[in-house]
């Protein structure tokens, strides 16, 4: 940038601190050559919140707001969150918004009636506009007259954004559908910051030991870790069924989270005691060790899962990973060297990978070595330059 040159300004609007990506708005806030300000709908994380997927509330025990500015717009909504279309209602924003004076917006989401606004308005304005999202069509294919009417009206929703941050290569094919074209699509991987979790490994290794000792887990046993919410949609159980049909007694899976399926989950563990163990849900600060309990990370959702950032945090810690297909982000994360996808739609394919990748142990290990080098591929990094690249096209058009 040069000395007469204004950094360029850049307002988010998102609907709360996000742990994924607290960590791209502080990186931002760094540079000379611009200036952001976030501006969150629901809340800011002060206090605990109710997870409808973890089924209870939780408030992350690392700060999410540090290190940039950002303002909480007034929400008038009689059931504020992410849950519902009304969610979000806030009539003051795109007046906060615009009274910044921004070069350019980035929208994250759609599906709230603040979102949809905003963008709408933002169009009306000629204010430069980029937006993401996470969609996919990987659950269903489209059709039937209810496709038809979606596809009309979000054809109209995404004509006015001027660009579109697009994660991945399931998230690209989305928009195709809807008929976005090509020169509007830009690259912007999702993307962890890779460093807390891959490091300093040694101390974390140790503290994963030592837990599992305290576990009762023997040095000898090849143990799976699943770690998130137990919803249908991540399909838990299932997993827990597979690790009962292998023919390996030492393998093991440790479960570990919180949700509707809670009391399946420990129940079919204290039925299979030398199996499984079941852990509570477990905050962000204690993730980088919880990976590192086991020797493979596992993701089998079967719909819903729009990324899957967990499959990062898996790979940053050194852990390769067996994923569904089903997975928005397992065509562009994983690959052979790394980790192993699977079909969902194929019976017994998730028990036949597992078998398969818990058959040589010394082979895990040379692919968690592969799985902490792929995971700099998806680092925040990444995310940063591919953003600004996306500001500068945007700007100059």
């Amino acid at each position: 940038m040069s000395p007469t040159e204004q950094p360029k300004r850049l307002a988010i609007i998102v609907s709360h601190p996000i742990q994924y990506y607290a960590p791209l708005y502080q990186r931002l806030a760094r540079r000379q050559d611009l200036v952001i300000k976030v501006f969150f709908g629901w809340h800011a994380g002060q206090v605990e919140i109710e997870d409808r997927g973890f089924a209870r509330k939780l408030k992350w025990d690392i700060d999410l707001t540090e290190g940039y500015q950002f303002e909480l717009v007034p929400n008038v909504a009689s059931d504020p969150g992410t849950h519902h279309f009304l969610g979000l209602i806030n009539p003051s924003l795109v007046g906060l918004v615009v009274a910044w004076r921004p070069d350019v917006v980035h929208v994250t989401g759609w599906a709230s009636l603040s979102h949809l606004c905003a963008l709408r308005a933002f169009r009306r304005r000629k204010i430069p506009t980029l937006f993401r999202g996470d969609s996919h069509l990987l659950d269903a294919a489209p059709k039937g007259p209810r496709w038809q009417v979606k596809r009309r009206l979000l054809q109209k929703v995404y004509s006015w954004p001027s660009a579109f941050l697009v994660v991945g290569k399931a998230n690209r094919a989305y928009y195709e559908a809807f008929g976005v074209a090509a020169d509007r699509l830009h690259p912007c991987p999702h993307s962890i910051d890779v460093s807390r979790f891959s490091g300093p490994a040694e101390p974390l290794e140790r503290d994963a030991a030592a837990w599992r000792r305290q576990l009762d887990i023997s040095p000898d046993r090849c143990a799976i870790v699943f770690a998130g919410k137990f919803e249908r949609k991540k399909r838990p159980v299932e997993l827990m069924r597979a690790v009962l049909g292998l023919t390996d007694p030492g393998i093991m899976l440790i479960m570990v989270g919180s949700g509707e399926l809670e009391h399946d989950v420990r129940s079919l563990a204290a039925a299979h005691p030398e199996r499984f163990r079941v852990l509570p849900f477990q905050n962000q600060s204690r993730m980088p060790v919880v990976y590192r309990l086991g020797q493979l990370f596992v993701l089998p959702s079967a719909s819903g899962e729009t990324w899957g950032l967990s499959v990062n945090e898996a790979l940053a810690c050194g852990r390769p990973v067996l994923v569904s297909d089903r997975v928005g982000g397992a065509a562009d994360v994983v690959d052979g060297a790394s980790g192993k996808v699977f079909s969902w739609s194929e019976p017994c394919a998730l028990q036949h990978a597992l078998e398969e990748m818990t058959r040589d142990r010394n082979r895990l290990s040379v692919m968690g070595q592969a799985a902490a080098r792929r995971a700099w591929s998806f680092d925040v990094a990444r995310t940063e330059g591919e953003l600004l690249d996306c500001i500068g096209k945007v700007s100059a058009a």
